[in-house]
């Protein structure tokens, strides 16, 4: 029984199902490793893809503005997030709505207490009016 906790007369297995802490050098998953549905949120941009958003969760789905993209075109934008120190690591990727397949390229520039930056790049040679779903999660780092 290697993987239990002696606890006297009996062991103790190691379920972490409820724990609000988990300290361990290792965390093994043999299924669904992430965030409750309440630590999920959306918000929907407006104006342009450089317009800031505002979503205080842990991870979430952020669907861009539909103005156009010309080609080869950049542009940042802040996501205003509580759950965020400068300390952590926040992972983005797009879900789905780019017209083309490669078209994009979706990175986290800056990283703060309280924000993070989106950058959002055109690497296409043809201009888009798309409406990206960009999906993100913070993985959370412990105080210095």
């Amino acid at each position: 029984m290697s993987n239990s906790i002696s606890i006297g007369v009996a062991f103790l297995d190691q379920d972490i199902v409820g724990a609000n802490v988990v300290s361990a050098s290792t965390i093994y998953a043999t299924e669904q490793l992430g965030y409750s549905h309440g630590a999920y949120g959306t918000v929907t941009q407006s104006g342009n893809k450089a317009t800031a958003v505002t979503l205080n969760k842990t991870a979430g789905t952020i669907t861009t503005s539909n103005a156009q993209m010309a080609p080869n075109a950049e542009v940042a934008f802040v996501v205003t997030n509580s759950q965020v120190s400068a300390l952590d690591t926040v992972v983005v990727n797009i879900a789905s709505g780019a017209t083309a397949t490669f078209a994009y390229i979706v990175a986290v520039v800056t990283v703060t207490d309280g924000a993070f930056t989106i950058n959002l790049s055109n690497v296409s040679n043809n201009a888009y009016t798309d409406t990206l779903k960009i999906n993100f999660s913070i993985l959370h780092i412990a105080s210095a």
